[in-house]
């Protein structure tokens, strides 16, 4: 987007929640300016927000605050089901596009914008990774109309994979053995779990998105309904990733915790020591998916 801004004359600047992820650094460039570093600062002059991909504002980490206060306009584009809370009540979204990316691409073909081999690249990577690999749900034959426009526009499939799944440091694969050996499955339920220590991510010298994916584990298990993935952030604070198959809807289940995201992928924040956060989130994924097996038998 904020390429393809610069091709309007927009002057515009990249302001992350998180530090950028080393794996996607890849994607900048010096026709980018990127201002994550400075944090809520960097929102202190703009003219217009845009917030991609984040239905909700507490989604936006350090930088909730300083959005709430904002005055100047504020615009959403996102593709997921909104929230009560969303960053603005300017909202564009459309919960069928596979990823945010693709509602960029629309933006670009309706204005008659250039899709260059970097803003290819940048989009093709949204659209990979909402869909994981092209494996998921949300993988519609527009998707994949979509990305064969971009591979046509320059992008390298086999160099992609290199990038975003062919070079993980040997910590991702040392936190996954210390998280399978707490695997539980619950089969009456086609419930799985799996648990992560507090500072285990910084032992290993990883960060937040070194551990996209893990929760994909308990999900491959046989049975499975609904998989969940508890990483302890320390200082009382819990990460719940929710996946689920067939038709059971994890945004739902995760509103009661306060988190959402999208039918099949969600997650949430809790407030709790990882013990306590587990059993009661175990506990009402069982409930909910009893519920589940009534309603459909």
């Amino acid at each position: 987007m904020a390429r393809l801004l610069g091709q309007m004359g927009i002057r515009c600047k990249i302001v992350n929640p998180t530090p950028w992820p080393d794996t996607y650094r890849f994607l900048l460039g010096k026709d980018v300016h990127d201002e994550t570093e400075a944090g809520p600062k960097a929102l202190a002059d703009v003219d217009v927000l845009m917030v991609l991909d984040i239905a909700d504002v507490k989604r936006l980490g350090a930088l909730a605050e300083t959005v709430r206060a904002m005055k100047t306009p504020k615009l959403v584009i996102d593709h997921h089901v909104p929230s009560d809370e969303p960053p603005s009540d300017q909202i564009l979204a459309d919960t069928t596009a596979c990823a945010t990316g693709e509602l960029i691409f629309d933006f670009a073909s309706v204005l008659g914008l250039e899709i260059t081999a970097d803003i290819a690249v940048a989009l093709y990577v949204a659209i990979l990774t909402d869909t994981g690999g092209f494996r998921f749900a949300n993988t519609s034959a527009r998707c994949l109309a979509v990305a064969g426009q971009l591979l046509a526009a320059g992008v390298e499939p086999e160099e992609m994979y290199r990038r975003l799944y062919a070079s993980l440091p040997i910590g991702r694969l040392h936190l996954l053995r210390d998280a399978l050996a707490t695997l539980e499955v619950d089969p009456e339920y086609g419930l799985s779990w799996i648990s992560v220590a507090s500072g285990a991510a910084e032992q290993y010298g990883l960060r937040a998105e070194d551990l996209e994916g893990i929760a994909e584990h308990p999900r491959s298990i046989g049975g499975t309904k609904m998989a969940l993935f508890f990483r302890d952030l320390g200082h009382n604070r819990v990460k719940i990733s929710f996946r689920s198959t067939g038709s059971v809807d994890v945004n739902t289940f995760a509103k009661q915790f306060g988190g959402g995201g999208h039918q099949r992928a969600a997650g949430a924040l809790v407030t709790g020591n990882l013990e306590e956060v587990r059993h009661s989130v175990v506990a009402a994924a069982r409930t909910y998916l009893g519920k589940i097996e009534k309603e459909t038998s």
